[in-house]
């Protein structure tokens, strides 16, 4: 009998040690500038000073990429600034002249302040796990600011089979060598030497986990990560023919913990219900070819968050 109280006692501290130990994601339905402001100060943690909201601004040609009109009232909310860094591929966004075009074009710099944060050279801040990089490689005006907004576009993606926050963090925030740096695990630091330097493709993800806890720790933990679950192509917002979303959008999720918001928007997309118009298969497939959910298994391996979340739906409140 004793030792039945104590076995039920340790299952007790066990399940509230558990409980305790959850990352809070916050959920709505909604896809509109409205929710995301009420999913903002549902976190109820007010961001102030200079305040950086890394999104992507989409290559030319793409349609998927996160419009200023959705996210305008949340960034003004903020007094934002849009945040970029080149990229490490040929296209309308490699160099200075091209992205600010297609920045234009895409109707940012009408409605936001907008910083190519390379546009000054590269700036080398530390990491914790240095299994494959010495230190990351961003844009140098990083250093402007004292909150980070981490606003990512959840989709698949052609090299990490998918992308949210966590890509957002490290490759988003890199500079263009710096992106060769992560692409190639450490191997070199040019975007001329990138595509004859890929490593496997474990050590890339270990790579972008390293990248983002750098990117998190630089800012001392002062940074809000929201996933917005629209147009979910299994191609990026960095491709310029994105292929035609099957899966119907889902919502917009939010946390401080990049690892439990990444690890819940991919339980919504793994566990949907496929049926005619509105099928997740595409995506998954993407996904489980890069072996793309390794991000979050190794991020969390490494202190960056928890994969053990509590969804809260502030639709119900």
């Amino acid at each position: 009998m004793i030792k039945k109280k104590i076995f039920i006692l340790a299952v007790a501290m066990m399940a509230t040690v558990t409980g305790l130990g959850q990352s809070k994601v916050y959920f709505t339905k909604e896809i509109s500038p409205e929710a995301l402001v009420r999913i903002y100060n549902a976190m109820d943690r007010k961001v102030e000073g200079r305040v950086a909201v890394k999104i992507s601004t989409g290559e030319a040609g793409g349609h998927n990429y996160l419009k200023p009109t959705l996210i305008r009232s949340l960034v003004d909310n903020v007094n934002g600034t849009i945040v970029e860094c080149n990229t490490a591929y040929n296209g309308k966004r490699n160099t200075f002249e091209a992205h600010w075009q297609t920045i234009h074009d895409h109707g940012f710099d009408s409605l936001f302040a907008v910083d190519l944060m390379d546009e000054q050279g590269d700036l080398r801040i530390p990491v914790k796990d240095k299994k494959h990089l010495k230190y990351n490689i961003v844009g140098s005006h990083l250093g402007y600011y004292d909150w980070m907004i981490n606003l990512a576009h959840f989709k698949g993606h052609a090299m990490g089979g998918f992308g949210g926050v966590l890509k957002n963090a490290s490759i988003g925030v890199a500079s263009a060598n710096g992106k060769a740096y992560i692409h190639t695990a450490g191997k070199v630091q040019s975007t001329r030497e990138l595509w004859q330097n890929l490593p496997a493709q474990d050590h890339f993800l270990e790579s972008m986990a390293s990248a983002a806890q750098s990117v998190h720790e630089w800012f001392g933990g002062r940074v809000l990560y929201i996933n917005v679950m629209n147009n979910m192509s299994v191609d990026c917002d960095c491709d310029s023919h994105p292929a035609d979303p099957k899966l119907k959008d889902m919502g917009i999720l939010a946390s401080t913990d990049p690892v439990a918001l990444d690890k819940a928007c991919l339980d919504l997309v793994f566990s949907h219900k496929a049926k005619p118009g509105d099928d997740n298969k595409p995506l998954i497939e993407r996904i489980n070819r890069q072996h793309g959910t390794y991000i979050v298994d190794y991020a969390e391996q490494i202190g960056l968050g928890s994969k053990n979340y509590t969804i809260i739906n502030i639709d119900k409140r």
